[in-house]
């Protein structure tokens, strides 16, 4: 197999290309590249090829390429490129070109090390809101689905107006153009499909810690209470252990109060939350537009439905709606290594059952109860009322760590 060169380039094309680039681009036998690349080498003497679909393909040909070949790709391949692709499977040579994001930076005159930087080049928008939620500059990388209109629209959408944005299109090209925006006008103007999206925070927005109060929560009315107690959620929460990039399943999640805090900490990962209730998953939705959490909310009971969630690291279980083997069954399935299952009792009958089934599926079982009392004002004195006891069952597969 021939040496392989992936080298980037900018919306210039060739025109700041180094000499030694373009000579390593004439001599080659083979370019490939996007359309959008090669077009910017209308002489080339070898054989074109675009790449197109996935790279898989591309990976196999190169396996058994014989000819001297460069692959053309945009800014720097490594940063949410295909350099790192390409490169995990074949041996490659990168020669990056300065990224559209720095561009942006060094036209809004910026700092960029401390930057949260996020890909919706092909990906899906979902969980994009807790993951930028409070930083205070925010690089994105656009396209034609995800476009700095959308993006606006979907920051409006959960309130984010401490944001004031700044896009750059074509940066280092002919027809470049950099501009300021509020988030209401960037709905309405129009923009090159090239383009950068950096926000700023301009203003503090709304922040929240673990153990939000159940006050902050929208819940059924006139029938208070449907909601995981702060107490026993901060417990809860602490027993699933969860990364930053942790997949969560919360089932029966009612108004969604263990959902949301798990989000928060798993900003980098997915939460995915079920529950029968109609009334309760319109709640929900407006608690996860307040706190700035974007997961996937099914309206089931389950285990329906738990097949189109990804493979979870840790189950939070707050009701089984009287399918707890059924449930346990699709849980203690899916449920990753060194995953843990989470499940919350109010009566002995659901312990039992719990605990039971999952021994018998080889978990390993901890207990507590908790019996939490909040102190409550008595004239100009103090006294305690006391939450219903819950159980708190955490589980993980024996031989996990």
């Amino acid at each position: 197999m021939q040496s392989i060169k992936l080298i980037g380039i900018g919306a210039d094309g060739k025109a700041n290309l180094p000499s030694l680039y373009e000579r390593w681009i004439d001599e080659s036998e083979v370019l490939i590249g996007g359309e959008r690349h090669l077009e910017f080498f209308p002489d080339y003497q070898g054989e074109k090829v675009i790449i197109q679909g996935g790279l898989s393909s591309l990976v196999d040909r190169l396996r058994h390429e014989t000819k001297r070949t460069v692959i053309l790709a945009s800014g720097d391949p490594m940063f949410y490129g295909i350099g790192s692709y390409l490169s995990s499977k074949i041996p490659i040579e990168v020669y990056p070109s300065v990224s559209s994001v720095q561009w942006a930076f060094a036209k809004m005159g910026e700092k960029w090390q401390d930057a949260y930087f996020v890909s919706l080049h092909g990906r899906s928008i979902k969980g994009l809101a807790q993951r930028i939620d409070g930083r205070e500059t925010v690089a994105i990388l656009t396209d034609y689905t995800n476009s700095p209109n959308e993006i606006a629209k979907y920051l409006l959408s959960y309130g984010m107006t401490e944001y004031r944005a700044f896009v750059g299109e074509n940066l280092g090209g002919a027809d470049e153009r950099c501009r300021y925006f509020e988030l209401e006008d960037m709905i309405q103007a129009e923009f090159s499909p090239l383009n950068v999206v950096v926000l700023k925070k301009t203003k503090n927005g709304p922040f929240w810690i673990l153990g939000i109060d159940d006050e902050e929560f929208l819940q059924r009315k006139p029938e208070q209470g449907l909601i995981t107690k702060k107490e026993i959620r901060v417990l809860s929460i602490s027993a699933l252990r969860l990364r930053e990039d942790s997949v969560v399943w919360d089932i029966g999640t009612c108004t969604g109060s263990v959902a949301i805090e798990a989000a928060k900490i798993a900003r980098e990962g997915a939460v995915f939350a079920i529950e029968k209730n109609a009334h309760d998953i319109e709640i929900c939705k407006e608690n996860l537009k307040k706190f700035r959490v974007d997961i996937t909310l099914v309206h089931g009971k389950a285990p329906d439905h738990l097949h189109e969630f990804l493979e979870p690291d840790a189950i939070f279980i707050g009701g089984t709606s009287g399918e707890m083997g059924a449930l346990l069954d699709v849980c203690c399935q899916r449920l990753k290594r060194n995953g843990r299952i989470v499940i919350n009792a109010v009566t002995i009958e659901t312990l039992s059952q719990a605990v039971e089934g999952l021994k018998q599926r080889g978990f390993y079982v901890d207990i507590t109860l908790a019996q939490i009392s909040r102190s409550k004002p008595i004239l100009q004195l103090t006294r305690f009322a006391s939450l219903n006891p819950i159980y708190i069952i955490t589980a993980k597969r024996e031989g996990d760590e």
